[in-house]
Order: structure tokens, then C-alpha cells, then sequence
């Protein structure tokens, strides 16, 4: 196929200005072609390369060419990636990492992504269940020479000691990345409260762009709006509610049902008041803030406190953060995202070395860590099940690197990928 659209078969991995000529002989472009033997290449098999000019004309007439041939289709979503992983080019969670490479939107999401891409789990994961499996080897050899007197407890006493170091280790992984892999996802800030209290104004002042209509009249937000924001390199979804309030308009009650159902899914609640509305925030399962607006509307506070920052308050037994601004004038504004930061940074997580970037991986390594538990505490019980326990804590591993039983998992998580890549 290459040799008939390029004439030729390159020089491997050097590259080489051809003309491209489609069935007919006819020039296509005058383009520049990579060839890549396998296995040394990308996915392990042989992969060519065109690289042509972008015009659609171009692009049209070079896939019809392609697809004059037999057995050539365009490629699934993640295939080129499904085919590196399947010959042995990637583990599962550098598969992961280039998926959320592609799809990263701040600069801590691609750091985080270039890391995993790089081994950074996989690597520690391969050696985990290497030293699982040294151990598990002690205990079943001490198993097969149960009738050699001392030769169990001499191998058995290393191997334990090795389970509970490499214990140690996981569990202060899972402990020190509580929440490492919402990276991905980022931090859901909703902004609820009574209408018009300037919450639309709010939303616009953090996203510095018009995306939700203000108006003086109650009511105008009827639907949730959400925004991305880029703060400090972390991902947050700022969303703007309906006021909530009691009204006899159907399409308004779905609003405030809907507000009220964003607002308990969030991972942090601004409520916002005025002088005019000021009203119990609404409590859920996420920290609340309570944000007074409208500061420049109050004569009765000093001009000199409408720019501070967050007070700290103990309202119902919770840690609560109280705020003044104005909205529309912008007093306050930089200290709220200044706080929102902080937030995200402790709910998200700061370490560059993180470990953990998805739940699968969190899930497998909790399993780990369960069944090297079990492992210890069956020695006494019968080094059988021990060893038992060990095989299944190195499965878990090997599950996390795609090495086994993953054939469910494989076909949602390279569905999410670019077409071609």
C-alpha cells in the first residue's frame, strides 16, 4: 500500500519528500512520509506515517485513495492506543495517562498525565508485585518443605517481613492521595441561593465573560450554567443556579428543584446573600460558604472592610467561611478566588509525585492492600491461606497494569479517546 501511493518504501524512521499518487497515478500532494518497521514502532506493528497538507481537497482524495484498498478501514476511537497496549508498547495506566493527556485542560492536569504516561504507577506497580511475588514464592516453597524441621519459619519470617514493608508503603500511598485522582474531574463549585442576589453577576465576575444573563428581575435564572475555569492549574466547575425560593411557576419550581439537586452534588457551596435576602444557607454533605454581596449597597460597613477577606465562623457545629463583595463592583472578588484556590489545592491534593490518577487505581490498590492484610493475619491460621491471599493482592497489581482480566474494562476506557489516536 505505501509503495503504491509513494512509490517507494522509505528509509526507516528517516523522512522522505514524495509526491502521493492515488490509484490512477494521478498526484495527490507533494508530501512528507515516516516508515516504522515493527515491533519498533508506536503500537508494534508496521505504521506509516503521511504527512500532508491540511486542505479538505487534500485530506478527501488521500482517503479516497486509502480506502481503494482492501482490508483498510479508519480506526476506532483509541485503537492505535488499544494496539500499543495489546503488544505489549504500554501498561493500562499509561494507556490512562494518554487519554488524560489528550483530554487535560490545565497545566496540573497535564503534568499529572505526562507523570503516569511516563511509569510513574506502573513502574512502583511492577515492582510491587514483583517483591509480592518473591514472597509468596517463600511461603509456598516453606510450604513444600513443611517436613524439613526449621525450614518453614526461615522462610516464612523473611516473606512476612517483606508483606508488612510493602503494606506500609500502599497504605501511605492511599493515605497521603486522598483525593489525587479528582484531578481529572476537577472541583464543582455551585452558587446557590435566594433570587436576585446577584449570583449571575458573581458567576460573570469569576469567568470574567458574560455567561449568564443578569437582570433586576427575581427569576431569571431558570436553569443551571455552568462554567470551566482554569484556576492556578486547577479544574473548577463553577455553576450557576436558580434562585431558590417558593413559586407557583412550574418551569421556575424545576429550576429551584434542579438548584437544589446541583447544589447537594457539589464539592463546595457558595451561598450568596444581600442586605435585602439574608436567608439560612442550605446544608448538605459539601462545606458551605456563605458570600454577602452587595457590600456597596451598605452604608452601615466601614468602606475600609468591604475589600477583606475570609472570616472564619463556626455555624452549626461546621467550619463555615463568611465573605463580603460586590459582585458588580468587584470588591472581594480576588480574595473569594484566592480562597477557592486554597480550597481545591487541599481538596484536590499538591503533590507532583501522586500516584493514584483514577478510581480504578485507587479501588485496585485498596483491594491490594486488603488482601496483604489477610495475608498476615492467616499465617497463623495455615501458611496456605497466606499464600492465597498473596496471589490475590498480586492479581489486584496485575489487573492495574492490564496484565489480567481486564477484557471489561478495556473496551469503555479506549472508547473515550480521539478518533485516530
Amino acid at each position: 500500500m505505501l509503495a503504491s501511493l509513494a512509490g517507494k518504501i522509505p528509509v526507516p524512521r528517516l523522512a522522505t519528500r514524495v509526491t502521493l499518487r492515488d490509484g490512477n497515478r494521478q498526484p495527490i500532494d507533494d508530501a512528507v512520509i515516516l516508515w516504522f518497521p515493527g515491533p519498533a514502532s508506536a503500537t508494534g506493528e508496521d505504521v506509516a506515517e503521511l504527512h500532508v497538507h491540511g486542505g479538505r481537497a487534500v485530506l478527501a482524495a488521500v482517503f479516497a485513495a486509502l480506502s481503494a484498498f482492501a482490508e483498510v478501514r479508519a480506526a476506532e476511537p483509541g485503537e492505535f492506543t488499544r494496539r500499543a497496549f495489546e503488544n505489549g508498547k504500554l501498561d493500562l495506566t499509561e494507556a490512562e495517562a494518554l487519554d488524560d493527556l489528550i483530554h487535560a485542560d490545565t497545566d496540573r492536569q497535564r503534568r499529572q498525565a505526562l507523570r503516569q504516561l511516563k511509569g510513574l504507577l506502573g513502574d512502583k506497580a511492577r515492582d510491587w508485585r514483583s517483591q509480592i511475588i518473591e514472597a509468596s514464592a517463600l511461603i509456598e516453597a516453606g510450604i513444600d518443605f513443611s517436613d524439613e524441621g526449621d525450614v518453614p519459619a526461615e522462610l516464612i519470617a523473611p516473606a512476612l517481613s517483606k508483606v508488612r514493608t510493602l503494606l506500609g508503603e500502599i497504605e501511605e500511598v492511599l493515605a497521603s492521595q486522598a483525593r489525587s485522582e479528582r484531578l481529572r474531574e476537577g472541583l464543582v463549585v455551585a452558587i446557590a441561593g435566594p433570587p436576585n442576589v446577584g449570583k449571575s453577576t458573581l458567576i460573570n465576575q469569576l469567568a470574567r465573560r458574560e455567561v449568564a444573563i443578569v437582570s433586576p428581575h427575581a427569576g431569571t435564572t431558570r436553569d443551571a450554567i455552568e462554567v470551566q475555569l482554569d484556576l492556578d492549574g486547577y479544574p473548577v466547575t463553577v455553576i450557576d443556579t436558580a434562585g431558590i425560593r417558593e413559586t407557583k411557576d412550574p418551569v421556575e419550581q424545576e429550576g429551584v428543584r434542579r438548584a437544589r439537586a446541583r447544589a447537594a452534588e457539589a464539592d463546595l457551596l457558595l451561598w450568596i446573600s444581600d442586605p435585602e435576602h439574608e436567608t439560612d444557607p442550605h446544608h448538605g454533605e459539601a462545606p458551605v460558604w456563605t458570600v454577602r454581596n452587595k457590600i456597596d449597597l451598605d452604608e452601615a460597613e466601614p468602606p475600609a472592610s468591604k475589600c477583606r477577606g475570609p472570616v472564619g465562623v463556626l455555624h452549626q457545629g461546621r467550619r463555615a467561611v463568611d465573605f463580603r463583595i460586590s459582585a458588580s463592583r468587584g470588591d472581594g472578588i480576588g480574595e473569594l478566588i484566592a480562597a477557592i484556590i486554597g480550597f481545591a489545592q487541599d481538596y484536590l491534593g499538591s503533590e507532583e509525585g501522586a500516584l493514584i490518577g483514577r478510581a480504578r487505581h485507587r479501588k485496585l490498590l485498596q483491594e491490594t492492600a486488603a488482601s496483604l492484610r489477610r495475608s498476615i493475619g492467616s499465617v497463623g491460621n495455615g501458611e496456605e491461606l497466606a499464600a492465597e491471599d498473596l496471589r490475590m493482592a498480586a492479581y489486584s497489581l496485575g489487573r492495574l497494569l492490564g496484565r489480567v482480566d481486564v477484557d471489561e474494562v478495556l473496551d469503555v476506557i479506549f472508547s473515550q479517546f480521539c478518533i485516530g489516536k
